[in-house]
């Protein structure tokens, strides 16, 4: 019973002579496998002489059980043996040789011809000229390995020519041996030799065998005649299993001819065949791959190939594409009848599978590749099984069955570690789950499911997901859990249940206990690279906006109250530069203004999906434009929250512009960057603000109590604070107002004006009067320090001639209001000494206001 299938089988392999190479002794394994590539790269060979090319398969092992199936198929037999040793002395000379006719021995009864290559040995021995022996001072120096071995594959196609033609000659007369399977010779024992249907089951195997030889012999037209007429024979006396066999060959020999470039898959082009399947085309040769030879009876007057058609119609031995797949499954019908050739009707379900996916025939490919899971083989060990599911789901990937293909490599992948397995293969189960992904609908890149809807079926894809974060522990590497636990919570969130959350928020805290998540990229051996996963659904923002300073510590542009022209070499004044920038960043522009070393508020609107208190130990702003000191804030939502306001604060500590990209968070210690860009639902009027130079702040406190109502509304570009008081005609009083810088930079100007509202009275002197120089006498003044300045009022109003008096005496005083007087504000002052003139035109009554101000 043939024990160990060969999943890469396709049809064209029944064409080619198989050679085994192998190491004799202690031979390194890189060495090895130096040489044995650069040997089977010499796979097809122009024989000499002859218009035919051989193709050899390759093989560095090959079960002696296999070998005796060399009858059935010759393809399967062990034609060729190539030996590689290494020997350093001719002491080990008689012993290495002894190793070669013991390898020999192996596959005797089936080999042609063989060789041995030598490495190492220098000296009388190695100068002696043989046939059989190369040897070659080292690895380094063997310049002639390819001369050899298309040497070697001519002695081959010299015995296999001659095999041909003695199999192929008809001896009348000669009883044609029977040739059987392994396990056929127990069931002719005893049988009638002489029987009509005894000669015919002969016949027909000989003329399927005699088949097999023409087509390694490179002679395809022959090879469809013979196995066209084993069909008949063998189809007469019942012989399904070897009738099963001569309409696979049959299959191959008509695929060579239909598909040139060859149905495996492999790289580089196949040789187009020298085998002729008209007698006009007799004499054609096709040399190499790139060189097209045509048939000149096919040729039209202006030399263009009018019907590739007609060259096949006339070979009525060669089956058309749809025949081939209809024989393919009569063929493996007749194996199905023999619990022996299991192995045989697998490997040509997936040749036929191989001939369907260039036909683009995937549902019927899919058939063949159903029944081929159901083929029942003997115990398989566990790198058996993971081969086999490996070629299934390449196969199914062949035919465009992605998931089907994914499905059967998550098998290959839990076969690596299955309980059967000593030391358990974790690193190849990871490789082969990385491998389902596709086939999946999943990547590993969080932003592949932030761009729309979610595809594939997400069951699926969770316990996937979960099946890594076992693969990685398994491993030994806390940090891949880390990562494919945070990629399934923030892209699976929807689709887990309320334990599910619970749980999988509980298997990544215990990980990240000794393993933080970071934003880091982590590279696989294998060099696949996988994204930081950033947790922009825990908690989930809606918007951000860009808070303005209070109203106290909002700068303004400093205008001069008393008409005359401040410098603009003023470092304390600011005048915005209108930007010429892209529309996108003119749009995020915000049109107020931050200050250096001012704190600076965001304000978040946030969500928590979570069925339990979501804890956010660091949540902070991550900006770009200015250096800036960002100041980390902790939250805790409850349980499925509602919109949540959320402030983040900062200082910058350089002036420019700043733009706010994102926030930074620290859930389940997992630590995230979450950029607003990855964030389509997000909410902003915009990202980006001035930041202005540090401006000086005072704060003001008078000596006269507050007013208990506003005598006059803000404007909203000022600070302003009522005080009162009330005077009887013709006295005076003191307003003493005490100046204390509270910022960090000092107030190097003072700038005083009073105003008079709403009068309809003769005002006879000055209202208001000051004097500076005691005041100025202190500037600039430095943080910390306090000044003085006093205002005095005096009212001397005239009283005559005026009727309704009592009605416009309503407070029975004079009020004065002054702003600011208490809140703290920037403030830019300039020394004066002369008040401002009032008009001696304006009326005045009792009511009359004076406003103290200090403006930037």
């Amino acid at each position: 019973k043939m024990s160990v299938p060969d999943y890469m089988q396709c049809a064209e392999d029944h064409q080619t002579l198989l050679v085994v190479v192998q190491p004799i002794g202690i031979v390194p394994e890189e060495s090895f496998f130096r040489i044995y590539k650069r040997i089977s790269a010499v796979s097809q060979v122009n024989v000499r002489d002859s218009q035919r090319v051989l193709y050899i398969r390759y093989r560095h092992h090959y079960p002696p059980e296999n070998n005796e199936w060399g009858d059935f198929q010759t393809h399967r037999k062990v034609v060729g043996l190539i030996t590689i040793t290494e020997c350093s002395s001719a002491k080990e000379w008689p012993q290495t040789f002894e190793k070669f006719h013991l390898q020999k021995e192996m596959y005797g009864s089936t080999l042609y011809d063989s060789r041995l290559f030598v490495f190492g040995l220098q000296g009388e021995i190695a100068e002696q000229p043989r046939t059989d022996v190369a040897f070659y001072p080292s690895y380094d120096e063997c310049g002639t390995v390819e001369k050899r071995i298309e040497d070697f594959i001519e002695s081959l196609f010299i015995v296999l020519e001659s095999k041909r033609l003695d199999r192929a000659t008809d001896k009348s007369g000669d009883k044609i041996p029977l040739l059987c399977v392994p396990f056929e010779k127990k069931d002719f024992v005893g049988l009638d030799t002489d029987s009509r249907h005894y000669k015919k089951r002969c016949q027909g195997r000989m003329r399927k065998h005699v088949g097999d030889l023409c087509l390694q012999a490179g002679m395809l037209q022959d090879s469809l005649v013979h196995y066209h007429m084993a069909v008949e024979l063998l189809r007469s006396v019942n012989d399904f299993l070897w009738l099963g066999a001569a309409l696979e060959g049959l299959c191959s020999a008509s695929v060579i001819y239909h598909y040139p470039g060859g149905t495996g898959g492999k790289v580089g082009p196949r040789r187009a065949q020298g085998g002729s399947l008209s007698a006009e085309a007799g004499n054609r040769h096709r040399p190499g791959a790139q060189e097209v030879l045509i048939d000149p009876g096919a040729l039209t007057s202006n030399g263009i190939n009018a019907d590739t058609s007609a060259e096949i119609g006339r070979a009525k031995n060669c089956l058309s594409p749809e025949d081939i797949i209809e024989k393919y499954k009569e063929a493996i019908s007749y194996y199905g009848k023999y619990k022996n050739a299991g192995v045989i009707e697998l490997e040509a379900c997936v040749k036929a599978v191989r001939v369907l996916a260039i036909q683009k025939r995937s549902m019927e490919a899919s058939e063949f590749l159903q029944n081929a899971v159901y083929i029942n083989l003997r115990q398989l060990s566990e790198e058996e099984k993971i081969q086999r599911y490996s070629i299934l789901s390449e196969l199914y990937e062949r035919i465009g069955f992605h998931r089907k293909s994914a499905f059967f490599k998550r098998i290959a992948a839990m076969q690596c570690a299955a309980p059967s397995i000593p030391e358990p293969g974790w690193r190849a189960c990871y490789k082969l789950l990385l491998e389902t992904l596709p086939g999946y609908s999943l990547s590993l890149d969080p932003q592949d499911f932030s761009k729309g809807t979610h595809r594939g079926w997400a069951a699926v894809q969770m316990r996937l997901l979960h099946e890594l974060v076992y693969a990685s522990r398994r491993m030994g590497n806390p940090a891949l859990c880390v990562r494919h636990l945070s990629f399934l919570l923030q892209t699976m969130l929807d689709f887990l249940s309320d334990q599910e959350k619970k749980d999988v928020t509980q298997s990544l805290e215990s990980y990240t206990a000794k393993c933080p998540g970071t934003m880091e990229v982590i590279t696989l051996p294998d060099g696949l690279k996988l994204p930081p996963v950033p947790f922009t659904k825990l908690p989930i923002v809606k918007s951000v906006k860009l808070l303005n300073l209070p109203t106290s510590l909002r700068p303004h542009k400093m205008k001069s109250l008393l008409g005359q022209n401040v410098s603009t070499k003023s470092p304390f004044i600011y005048s915005p530069i209108i930007a010429h920038s892209r529309g996108e960043e003119r749009n995020k522009k915000i049109d107020f203004q931050w200050v250096q070393g001012d704190v600076c508020e965001v304000q978040l609107m946030v969500y928590n999906p979570m069925p339990f208190e979501l804890r956010v130990e660091n949540m902070s702003l991550l900006t770009t434009g200015v250096e800036f000191e960002s100041l980390p804030a902790a939250l805790s939502l409850p349980a499925e929250s509602g919109l949540y306001p959320v402030t983040l604060v900062g200082v910058p500590q350089t002036t420019g512009q700043i733009t706010v990209n994102g926030y930074h968070t620290s859930v389940f210690g997992v630590f995230s960057d979450c950029l607003l860009d990855n964030l389509p639902g997000v909410k902003t009027s915009g990202c980006t603000v001035e930041v202005i130079p540090a401006l000086p702040r005072v704060q003001i406190s008078t000596s006269l109590p507050r007013s208990a109502h506003t005598l006059q509304p803000s404007s909203g570009d000022e600070i302003s604070t009522n005080v009162s008081v009330q005077l009887y005609n013709g006295e005076t009083q003191q307003l003493i107002i005490k100046l204390e810088n509270i910022g960090t930079e000092p107030l190097e100007k003072l700038e005083v004006t009073a105003k008079t509202v709403n009068t309809k009275e003769k005002l006879y002197g000055d209202f208001l009067s000051w004097n500076l120089e005691d005041t100025l006498c202190q500037f600039p003044l430095k943080p910390g320090k306090i000044a003085t300045f006093i205002v005095n009022i005096k009212v001397k109003l005239d009283f005559s001639c005026q009727e309704n008096l009592l009605q416009d005496l309503s407070d029975d005083g004079i009020s004065v209001s002054g702003l600011p007087l208490s809140s703290p504000f920037r403030q830019v002052v300039k020394p004066r000494v002369e008040t401002k003139p009032l008009n001696p035109q304006e009326s005045s009554k009792v009511g009359d206001f004076s406003h103290v101000k200090v403006r930037e």
